[in-house]
């Protein structure tokens, strides 16, 4: 095994474009709470509710705020805050940004698991129905800014189509509330995102109702949730598909094994693609030979698989892992060869 070397690994691979759709989350640790004033009361309640937002945002986990290790950080939030303030708005909030070094480190400390800012990117047909009649929410107009903020608040890189004719031909009440995706995947593939996120809200009695599905590969959740307005419902929507998602990609802590993982067909792109994609897991690189790299990771093989699903990675049967060189025999009469070591197996394999 040759191991790495930035210098050759440059100068033998060429950059190719990426396959990747996952999105590293824009403002992972920046929290906007809404608030009525600005007294040091207030600003201490919207401090506790912009903490147990970002713990909900970072683990997925909706108990973890409570964790008895982070009773010191709720105490006393400001030593892993490094600033915050006022906007006005509407609707006015408070900003707190929270310093992502001392956070991870007090999570982890108190035992807790991080789901890490690459996220799957979330496709949301998203249709209205109210008073004023029937519209679905496309990029770009007035009723996607409450998605827009929900989605920013619970952590999720949501992506909103265009809501052209064609398009509001197909997300239709049906569509949206049937559990076959079929309808919504052809209009889906020129937008390249993960996965697909199908609501139909409704009004009823003042209040919102909404029904949502959600695929991601061959995976299905699906729920429903009710709001007192659109803003509240939307929040709702994106708090759910937050926790169903998280369990996929977080790193259990003290529940994962370390393994080794080897990736076919890599180039210099894709090294630092991989390298962000495994960071969760605490991906050591253990070699490189030629375009196959070989990574010590923490996690389970169903974790592991979830997060490189998001690049596109296929995983390699078993049956076409690369036979084992056999060991060099001696020519009569010379001093025998000492055999290297072997090298360690992976026990996954993927490729590009």
């Amino acid at each position: 095994m040759r191991f790495f070397s930035n210098y050759l690994f440059a100068g033998c691979l060429s950059l190719v474009s990426l396959a990747s759709h996952a999105e590293p989350v824009k403002n992972l640790y920046q929290v906007r709470e809404p608030v009525s004033g600005q007294s040091p009361e207030v600003r201490d309640q919207a401090t506790q509710a912009a903490l147990d937002t970002l713990v909900l945002r970072l683990t997925g986990d909706p108990k973890a705020a409570q964790n008895p290790g982070l009773a010191a950080i709720r105490k006393d939030p400001q030593q892993i805050i490094s600033q915050y303030g006022f906007d006005a708005g509407p609707p006015e909030v408070l900003k707190v940004d929270f310093d992502p070094a001392s956070t991870d480190q007090a999570l982890r400390r108190a035992g807790l698991s991080l789901w890490g800012a690459n996220r799957p990117s979330i496709l949301g047909w998203w249709l209205n129905d109210s008073a004023e009649g029937s519209s679905l929410v496309g990029d770009g107009q007035a009723s996607a800014a409450p998605l827009r903020r929900a989605a920013q608040h619970r952590g999720l890189p949501l992506r909103l189509p265009l809501a052209d004719l064609s398009e509001q031909l197909v997300a239709t009440a049906p569509n949206l509330e049937g559990a076959d995706a079929t309808p919504l995947r052809s209009a889906s593939e020129r937008y390249n995102a993960d996965a697909l996120l199908a609501v139909h809200a409704h009004e009823d009695g003042g209040q919102w109702q909404a029904k949502w599905h959600l695929w991601l590969g061959d995976q299905k959740e699906a729920g429903s949730v009710q709001g007192a307005d659109q803003a509240a419902v939307a929040d709702a929507v994106m708090l759910a598909v937050t926790e169903r998602l998280a369990p996929r990609f977080v790193v259990k802590a003290g529940a994962s094994s370390e393994q080794l993982l080897e990736v076919q067909g890599m180039n210099l792109e894709r090294y630092a693609a991989l390298g962000r994609l495994l960071d969760p897991f605490g991906g050591r690189l253990v070699s490189v030979d030629g375009d196959r790299i070989v990574y010590r990771v923490n996690g389970s093989a169903e974790q592991l698989r979830s997060q490189l699903s998001l690049a596109k990675l296929q995983e390699v049967p078993a049956g076409e892992a690369p036979a084992p060189v056999a060991p060099v025999q001696p020519a009569e009469g010379s001093a025998p060869v000492v055999a290297p070591a072997p090298a360690p197996v992976p026990q996954l394999r993927f490729r590009w």
